[in-house]
């Protein structure tokens, strides 16, 4: 086979080419850290990348749901601890009342706090979260408690007892709303006993009976705190689980997606000197043209 002068000229166009064109792709990597800049540079680290950064952005959206979550559950809490808070401070008072040596004035003025307490408890059951009421099931928008109608109303409408769950893993859905309304009633109906006992002049005996009530309902209320707090630390475990599980789909994604600078230079200086070297071997292999000569 006779080698032609194109036949030399053609083969070292081509590989000089090649050579730019591996030259240009490591500089592209270096420049951008990327093993990829576009799919059809690697088809199969494209379709590995969309996957994990699909799971990374999954794990991002469970974790703010995460955060909403405990905002629900820490709230909830909060509320209770100020509703047992006032319930303590009611059976202290109803001991006092229930003292033989307390006055009808005496109880009237300890009946005047009671009610500030009742009082209180019913801006508790209308706490919020942003404009939403957190003890409303799913009518979100309405208040459990409504001055002059109290909770009955709310109480015949099924939607005050449904629960609010979100999605803090792939298929775990968590509760994260309470519905205590039955138990507020409660609360509320034993303030409006006390009062009418304590103003139709019943004795410390009788009052006393009270204070059983108050125990009562500070042990449903103590009921219910554990099961916040049971969900705030499944709540806890999953948020580890995510933290977990995105250091893992970052670790992944950067591996797949991430180069290796010292071998990417090292490369780079590779090709390089391969490009110098077929420059120079090249300008003495083509034969000059009548053109050189000229000049």
């Amino acid at each position: 086979m006779r080698v032609t002068q194109s036949m030399l000229s053609g083969n070292l166009l081509r590989n000089l080419s090649n050579n730019y064109s591996k030259l240009g792709k490591l500089q592209e990597q270096i420049n951008t850290g990327k093993k990829v800049t576009r799919p059809s540079d690697d088809p199969v680290v494209a379709m590995k990348g969309i996957s994990y950064r699909t799971e990374l952005n999954n794990v991002e959206q469970f974790s703010r749901n995460i955060g909403e979550a405990y905002n629900w559950l820490d709230t909830t809490d909060d509320t209770y601890d100020k509703i047992g808070s006032a319930l303590q401070r009611a059976n202290e008072l109803m001991v006092q009342a229930s003292n033989d040596t307390s006055t009808t004035d005496d109880r009237m003025a300890i009946n005047s706090e009671l009610q500030q307490l009742r009082e209180h408890i019913q801006n508790l059951a209308n706490t919020k979260i942003g404009d939403r009421y957190i003890f409303s099931g799913t009518k979100t928008t309405t208040a459990p408690y409504q001055e002059g109608v109290g909770y009955d109303t709310n109480m015949s409408d099924p939607s005050f007892q449904k629960t609010i769950e979100i999605e803090v893993f792939n298929g775990i859905n968590l509760q994260i709303n309470s519905t205590p309304i039955a138990m507020f009633k409660e609360i509320d109906q034993m303030f409006e006993q006390i009062s009418t006992d304590i103003s139709s002049g019943k004795a410390g005996s009788e009052l006393s009976a009270h204070i059983t009530t108050i125990d009562n309902n500070m042990n449903k209320l103590l009921t219910e705190r554990a099961d916040i707090g049971a969900r705030q630390n499944r709540v806890e475990l999953m948020d580890s689980r995510l933290q977990s599980q995105e250091i893992i789909a970052t670790k992944r994604m950067s591996e797949n997606e991430d180069i290796d600078y010292e071998e990417a230079i090292v490369e780079m200086t590779t090709q390089e000197s391969i490009l110098r070297a077929a420059l120079s071997v090249g300008a003495q292999i083509i034969q000059p043209t009548l053109v050189d000569f000229i000049n």
